[in-house]
């Protein structure tokens, strides 16, 4: 057989088996999420060009090489969103959420696109699960937002996790340490990648975020924001790590870190997995205050951060997972046509009532019925001839030990007959 058509390069399936790793998250982060106040929300795939362009950065690599962008039929600049924050703002100040004020806490989910090159745990149509909270500056928030995080991280049975967190500064103290990077890094350019170099002048910060042994080799004597925080800086860092001590949350300072988006200031963090190689952030974000504004919104701070979905489901194992689709616990096997007939009543009637039932919809031979059943892993399968029909009968057979017993044709006395058996079965 000869294949027609393939995923395009750098997207996949997900396929039963592996979809239950992504209910499950799904699931289990609107638990989490809501019981802290969030509310979710849903936004749309593709934006005006602008919503990004202005929030991420024309500087970073996501609006200069990643972004899908297409004109539509008026000749406006659409783009499929790599990225959910900058659309949840637009939608917050569009629909006027912060009238009255208010602390507004909101969840998302869904598909991302980025043209990138597709690697390990990294794909052009990607998946994330984020939050963001709006209204306050507050370093409680930070710290219990990451907690949260964390608390998601724990219910997925996640081990070996790192918390690597930082502080940006703002616009009164990171330009002060911009200067002293340039200064540093000027006699450097000829180490730094054909990436980093054009970093350079126009976003030197995000050479400490490169992979290339060259640029960190480049930067390990480089100064830090360490040095350059403004009081105000250094009063909200040092709040939000006091309030992670108080949470009992370990964390790692880490002066270097820094992400791909121009929006942060202040606080920056990342969920590392020891269990990934160098592509190991499974999560990460931070605080951006001014970007409310930008968009034409009152001043507002802002928290949140972002999950990536693809890298975390590999490292969810089977054993955590709450079955989406129990077995089925009954079969049924029909012979004959007024056989099939019932079936099809008794079949609908298991359901109605709560019991998942499965048949064989092709009508083979008993054996190769039976065959199907022992494949779905029920337990019970009920068989019904013409000859039991004119009987008023069924046949009820146990599949752990071909143990059979006829029963009345009655469809609620079967259905009651399977919901004791399931019962007695559920019993530890």
């Amino acid at each position: 057989m000869v294949i027609k058509y393939q995923a395009v390069k750098g997207v996949k399936d997900i396929l039963p088996g592996e979809i239950e790793k992504w209910q499950f998250m799904e699931k289990t982060a609107r638990e989490v999420f809501e019981l802290y106040g969030f509310s979710e929300i849903r936004i749309p795939i593709f934006e005006m060009t602008a919503v990004f362009t202005r929030s991420i950065g024309e500087t970073t690599d996501i609006v200069e090489k990643e972004m899908y962008t297409f004109p539509d039929r008026s000749g406006d600049s659409l783009t499929l969103r790599p990225e959910g924050t900058a659309s949840v703002v637009r939608a917050y100040v569009e629909h006027n959420l912060y009238n009255p004020p208010s602390v507004v806490k909101l969840y998302y989910m869904g598909p991302m696109f980025r043209c990138e090159r597709p690697q390990a745990g990294r794909y052009r149509q990607f998946y994330q699960i984020g939050v963001e909270v709006f209204g306050t500056e507050n370093p409680e928030i930070d710290a219990e937002v990451i907690g949260m995080l964390l608390k998601y991280f724990e219910k997925l049975g996640l081990k070996e996790l790192e918390l690597q967190i930082n502080s940006l500064g703002c616009d009164e103290c990171r330009p002060k340490f911009r200067e002293a990077l340039l200064e540093f890094l000027k006699n450097k350019i000829n180490l730094l990648c054909e990436d980093c170099q054009k970093r350079f002048e126009r976003n030197p910060l995000r050479i400490f975020d490169c992979k290339s042994v060259s640029c960190h080799d480049a930067t390990k004597e480089a100064p830090t924001i360490e040095g350059y925080r403004c009081d105000n800086c250094k009063s909200h860092f040092n709040s939000t790590i006091n309030f992670l001590d108080k949470l009992n949350i370990p964390y790692v300072k880490n002066p270097k870190l820094v992400r791909g988006l121009d929006y942060y200031t202040k606080t920056a963090f990342e969920i590392i997995s020891k269990g990934l190689g160098s592509q190991n952030a499974i999560a990460g974000g931070g605080r951006y205050d001014k970007l409310v504004e930008e968009f034409g919104g009152p001043p507002t701070p802002a928290f949140g951060f972002a999950i990536g979905v693809d890298r975390t489901a590999t490292l969810i194992q089977p054993s955590v997972l709450t079955p989406q689709s129990p077995i089925p616990p009954v079969f049924i096997a029909s012979l004959g046509e007024r056989a099939s007939q019932k079936s099809f009543e008794l079949i609908n009637n298991f359901r109605q009532n709560g019991i998942r039932a499965e048949r064989d919809y092709e009508k083979g031979s008993l054996k190769s019925q039976l065959r199907k059943a022992n494949k779905f892993g029920v337990r019970y399968t009920i068989i019904i001839g013409d000859n039991e029909l004119d009987k008023g009968k069924a046949i009820l057979r146990d599949m752990t030990g071909s143990q059979q017993e006829e029963i009345d044709i009655d469809i609620d006395k079967i259905v009651e007959i399977i919901a004791k058996k399931n019962s007695r079965q559920s019993l530890p």
